[in-house]
Order: structure tokens, then sequence, then C-alpha cells
């Protein structure tokens, strides 16, 4: 399969743009997600399982071509650093995504045979490790077409909502900036309400301060407002982050975890509404950057954006995790350095690559891509 060339549409510094969403692009071909734990992509030696037609070992892949990628698991590509990403649930046949550009604000749907397409642009501040940050879909996105965006300013952090046909609209601000500690993450818990990580922007102990958004998880209704169902008045659900990468919920409502890269080690912590988060679920004195996570129905998946690889942490029936990470996806089996990760459904999901910022980019850098997590940490694809 040919990889996409994308066109790099600038937009003016300070504004916001939208555009409709074009209709008149004709079917492609299924894709079948690049492999998880296993390299076996579905459909590859398995003909009883439908999947796409056979794939070139990965060895046998073109490198880029300037914007054109040959991996069959690529979708957009000459994007810059990826931030986040949110995935638009469907059938995995041809994912869908909304990737977020961190320096520069820009907002676009992804999809493998078309031009990326900007949705938006919001001006950020991204010369410390903020930026946009954070990307998610409203929890009624069918209804309502909602996105929502974690970004810096020159004075503070803050929740953006985003409707078609718009302009963006701040609906929470004041979120404390700093130095350092800006980054957060947006992510839904498949109950009915957002999730918000933010960073203590420098200030280990605002982390501690109840009276601080700095170092917290928010739990969030569409109009940025606490959620009217969290388990204590106000919108701070759990305390003591340093600089969070991603925040996930399974699509059963059942679980949900949040990535910190903290000074000393990296962390996953299982989030449990109204408990501050002292107790790690896994730590990584190794700091592989700890970044986008995934929860699927028997394994929680943690993309790294220092080592460049996925690690795959397979659930217990007690929902403890019955065994070390797996790494895959590392060195020249991946596409290097990872950042925003989210599900398309229980078997796929789309990632973003950070090359640019820090990594080694190649030409066609930075790539939105698709992964199965199918199988958890037990291999990869459909049965």
């Amino acid at each position: 399969m040919a990889g996409v060339t994308v066109g790099c549409v600038l937009l003016a510094a300070g504004c916001a743009t939208f555009s409709d969403q074009p209709e008149d692009w004709h079917p492609q071909d299924d894709l079948t997600p690049q492999a998880g734990p296993d390299p076996q992509l579905p459909g590859e030696g398995s003909p009883e399982t439908p999947g796409g037609p056979e794939q070139t070992p990965p060895s046998e892949v073109p490198p880029p071509d300037g914007c054109t990628d040959y991996n069959p698991a690529v979708i957009a590509t000459c994007l810059d650093k990826v931030g986040a990403v949110a995935a638009l649930p469907g059938d995995g046949t041809e994912p869908t995504a909304i990737v977020g550009e961190r320096s520069t604000g820009r907002i676009l749907r992804v999809k493998r045979g078309a031009d990326p397409q900007v949705i938006a642009t919001i001006p950020v501040e991204a010369s410390t490790d903020g930026g946009l940050t954070g990307l998610a879909l409203s929890p009624t996105y069918a209804e309502d077409q909602l996105l929502f965006a974690y970004v810096t300013t020159p004075t503070d952090n803050r929740l953006v909502r985003i409707a078609p046909g718009d302009t963006p609209k701040p609906v929470l601000t004041g979120i404390p900036r700093g130095p350092s500690g800006n980054k957060g993450a947006l992510g839904l818990d498949h109950r009915g309400a957002l999730l918000l990580a933010t960073g203590d922007a420098g200030n280990p102990n605002a982390a501690k301060d109840p009276r601080s958004m700095a170092g917290k998880v928010l739990r969030l209704d569409t109009a940025g407002k606490a959620a009217a169902d969290n388990p204590n008045p106000g919108s701070i659900v759990a305390s003591g982050l340093h600089s969070p990468g991603g925040v996930c919920g399974a699509l059963d409502g059942s679980r949900m975890w949040v990535t910190d890269q903290a000074p000393q080690q990296d962390l996953l912590y299982q989030l449990q509404l109204g408990k501050d988060l002292t107790t790690p679920a896994w730590s990584w004195p190794d700091r592989p950057g700890v970044a986008g996570c995934v929860s699927a129905s028997d394994s929680v998946w943690v993309a790294t954006s220092k080592a460049g690889n996925l690690q795959s942490l397979p659930l217990a029936e007690d929902g403890s995790f019955s065994a070390k990470p797996q790494v895959t996806m590392a060195a020249d089996e991946g596409f290097g350095l990872l950042g925003g990760f989210d599900l398309v459904n229980e078997q796929v999901a789309v990632a973003g690559t950070v090359n640019k910022d820090g990594g080694k980019p190649v030409s066609s850098d930075d790539r939105a891509v698709v992964i199965s997590v199918a199988g958890g940490a037990g291999g990869g694809g459909p049965d």
C-alpha cells in the first residue's frame, strides 16, 4: 500500500479556522493495523480471519520517500509534533482520527488516502513542555460533534471547546502555568465525562494543594464544569501528578488510568475517583517517557516518548497486572518516539509520533499510525 502525501496547510497565527468535512472521498482498501506484541498483522497467516491483503514483512517495506510512507499502518505523514490524538469510533477498516500538533496548535482530521484536513488552529505557547498536549472527543460526540483541547497560553493552561463552524471557546481557564510541568492529557472515562490530567507547573507542592488545579485529574462535563456525579464537590477527583503523558478509560467504563513522568521514575496509576495518586500500579525506574495510554479489555498499553516503543501490561482477572510489560515496536520495528494514543475500538488504536521533538525524524515524520491492540500481551491481531 502506498503511503499518504500530506499537504501542509499553514494558517495565520492567532486566529481559528474551520472547514466543513468533505464527503467526496472514495472508499479505500481495508487498512491492516501495525501489529502490537506479535508482529503478525491481522489477516496475515490467518486465512479464516478477514483483515486485508497479505502484508510484506516489515523489513521489506521500502523506506519513506518524502511525505510518502509505504508502511500500511501509516495514515498521515509530514505532520508537526503530534502532541495529542483522538480516534473516531469505528469498525477499524478505515480508521479516522483527530490529531493535534503541539507547537503549531493545529488540529487536523486524518485518514488514509486523504490529505489531512485542518479543523482549527489554536494559538499556543509551546516554548516549555506545553503547547497543545491534550485532545478528546466530546462524551456525546455523535450528537454534538464537539472537540476539546488542552493548551498552554502565555498566561495559563486551559481547556478549549471546539464546535463545528465556530471559533474555539475557552471553557476552563486559570490552570497554573510554570517554567515546566505544563504538559497535560485529555481522555474520556466512558462513563459520560471528560478526564483532564494537569501538570504541576514546576511546583510539586501545587500537586498536593487542594486549592490548585495543578497536578490534578479533573472530571468535567462539556461546559468545563465539574461532572454532576463526581464523588466530591468540584472537578478535582485525584491529586499528585507531576508531568502526565496520558489519561485513558476502558470502553466499558470499568477502569481508568493515568501515566506520569515523575522526577525519579515514570508511573502508571489506576485512577479511582476521589482518591489521591499515591501507590502506582506500575513504575519504570529507567524512565522511558510514558505518554499516551489505552485501556483494552485484557491489558493496558503505554506509548513511550523517550524510549520510542510500546509497552503492554497484561491484566489479571482481579485487575492487577499479571506480568511485566511486553515491549514491542522498538528501534527499527517501530515508528520512533510515540506520544498521543487512543482507541478506535477494542481491537484498533491510533498513535502519533513525536520524532520532531527530540527523536530522529525520517522524511515522512511526524506520522499518525494505526496499531492493533487485540489479544493483549499474548499476541497482536484478532484470533
